[in-house]
């Protein structure tokens, strides 16, 4: 079974103890921290090594070490064969600095984009851009206004929409 079927499973186990559960997840935020302090405090460093490496190298399991290979995955500039990791597997952590900011945003994760090893990297004004661009990528937006039952059909036809494209709805 490849490394992150075994996280997913333990991490997002439904039939786990809660109290276990989360017991696992705030162990899990502390080193992840502590992790991106580390990558953050020389960002252009493309750390590399096995799975097995990494996690000897960060101080914390394998298990962990998969969650969080997981979690940067899409912010990585070529991304990691997550889906089929073993031990032995080598990665690299070669991020994309704004991607990764707007995915710690994204995921909500004001613990991560709030390090300070980020104002080394972008300035203030430059991380609110970031944050802003990537809420507004969020926000659902109305397609227009609303076509009312009696008005002219946007199609085209020249009927009532309740005639044409709005039958049946």
């Amino acid at each position: 079974m490849a490394l992150l079927e075994k996280w997913t499973k333990m991490a997002y186990n439904e039939q786990e103890d809660k109290n276990k559960l989360q017991k696992l997840w705030a162990d899990y935020f502390e080193v992840e921290k502590g992790i991106y302090r580390q990558l953050l405090s020389d960002p252009d460093n493309v750390v590399k090594g096995t799975v097995e490496e990494l996690a000897k190298k960060y101080e914390t399991d394998i298990m962990t070490m998969t969650g969080f290979l997981d979690g940067i995955n899409e912010s990585l500039v070529t991304p990691n064969p997550i889906d089929t990791m073993t031990e032995e597997t080598e990665v690299a952590l070669g991020f994309d600095k704004e991607r990764l900011y707007k995915n710690m945003v994204a995921a909500g994760a004001d613990w991560l984009y709030g390090l300070e090893e980020w104002n080394d990297i972008f300035d203030p004004e430059k991380q609110k851009e970031l944050y802003k661009e990537q809420k507004q990528s969020q926000t659902v937006r109305n397609a227009g206004p609303k076509i009312g039952r009696n008005d002219p059909c946007p199609c085209g036809s020249g009927k009532k929409y309740k005639k044409c494209c709005g039958k049946g709805r």
